[in-house]
């Protein structure tokens, strides 16, 4: 039986084959944990994180309450950051 994170990981690996970020176009990954949601915007052709953002510090809300907030948060970091 395939264990979930060996799922999780093929399935990742799959998707990465075909797509690859630029720098005129970053790929976003996202990330959700059962506690917690990781964004980032990654530049593959230096292999850089540009930004990221989680919901780590945020106590209150619901989980569709933290993922509007995370997606307002790396859509501000990414504008900033051109």
């Amino acid at each position: 039986m395939i264990k979930k994170t060996e799922k999780r990981i093929r399935l990742k690996a799959k998707i990465r084959a075909k797509i690859s970020g630029t720098s005129e176009r970053p790929r976003l990954s996202i990330f959700r944990s059962n506690k917690f949601i990781y964004a980032q915007i990654i530049d593959d052709t230096t292999a850089k994180t540009i930004v990221s953002a989680n919901d780590v510090k945020m106590t209150k809300g619901t989980k569709t309450e933290h993922a509007k907030q995370i997606g307002a948060d790396i859509a501000k970091l990414a504008m900033d950051n051109k």
